[in-house]
Parts: C-alpha cells; sequence; structure tokens
C-alpha cells in the first residue's frame, strides 16, 4: 500500500466536518483522474453558507471554478488556494479553499484544461450535508 493512502489532507485547525475530502489514490501518476466521478471536497466551507446556499439554487450545469492555478510566488509560501465559482455571469465570493496536500491535483487540473485550449474551469456540484453546505469540485470531469 503506498504511503500516501494513508495520509490524512486537510488543515488539523478546521473542524473535522469541514476539512474538505480528497485522495492522491484517485488520481493516476500524472495526477490525471481514474474516472469521470472523482471529485475533490472543498474545506472550510463553513463561514461561506450563505454564498454557497446562493449557488445552491443555481443550475448546476453551469456553475465552475473561478480560480486560476496558483502562482509561483504563492506556491513558493505554500499559500492556500481559495475557491470562487463562476455561475453564469457572476463570480462568486470565496466558498472554501482546496484541502491542504491536494493543491498539486487542483493545479494540474487547471493547467491540463488551459493547455488542450479548455476554459480552465472545473465543474462544480453544491451539496447539503450534515455540517452544511458544502461544494464539490468534480475532478474527474477535467480528465
Amino acid at each position: 500500500m503506498p504511503f500516501w493512502s494513508k495520509m490524512e489532507f486537510g488543515d488539523p485547525a478546521l473542524p473535522k466536518g469541514d476539512r474538505g475530502k480528497g485522495s492522491f489514490d484517485d488520481y493516476a501518476y500524472d495526477l490525471l483522474p481514474k474516472n469521470r466521478e472523482i471529485t475533490m471536497r472543498l474545506a472550510d466551507a463553513t463561514p461561506h453558507q450563505d454564498e454557497i446556499a446562493e449557488l445552491a439554487d443555481t443550475d448546476a450545469d453551469s456553475l465552475f471554478t473561478a480560480t486560476p492555478a496558483r502562482s509561483l510566488d504563492q506556491e513558493r509560501v505554500d499559500a492556500p488556494i481559495e475557491v470562487r465559482v463562476f455561475s453564469g455571469r457572476r463570480v462568486s465570493g470565496v466558498v472554501g479553499v482546496v484541502p491542504r496536500g491536494l493543491e498539486s491535483v487542483y493545479d494540474e487540473a487547471v493547467r491540463r484544461l488551459d493547455g488542450r485550449g479548455d476554459k480552465p474551469r472545473i465543474p462544480v456540484a453544491v451539496v447539503h450535508t450534515k455540517h452544511g453546505w458544502r461544494v464539490d469540485l468534480l475532478m474527474g470531469r477535467t480528465k
């Protein structure tokens, strides 16, 4: 079993229900999702419940990330990736952050989309859990 399969991702300072979800086991060695069903749940969504609830009323097929890949300066200081959502003509405020440790997966997906000439936007699903509203990135659709 690879060493990373038991690693916990996310910021331990956040409540357990708000650390996000994702696993390197869902991706091939080149960080390409293994199938179209792979998702990544954003962390730190609790403070952004009003913003996410507004998005829940939007047509699910029109929600995409509006956050570019990190710059080299941001990577140097290990800055968290704050995610905003594009819905039609509007860009939301921050709805969460990429779980700590999975930033490379997010960056690679955005760069892959941009490199092949697509808009660098990852499809998004808004879900309601027992911990409140959460945002899932539909990473498998970037394949």
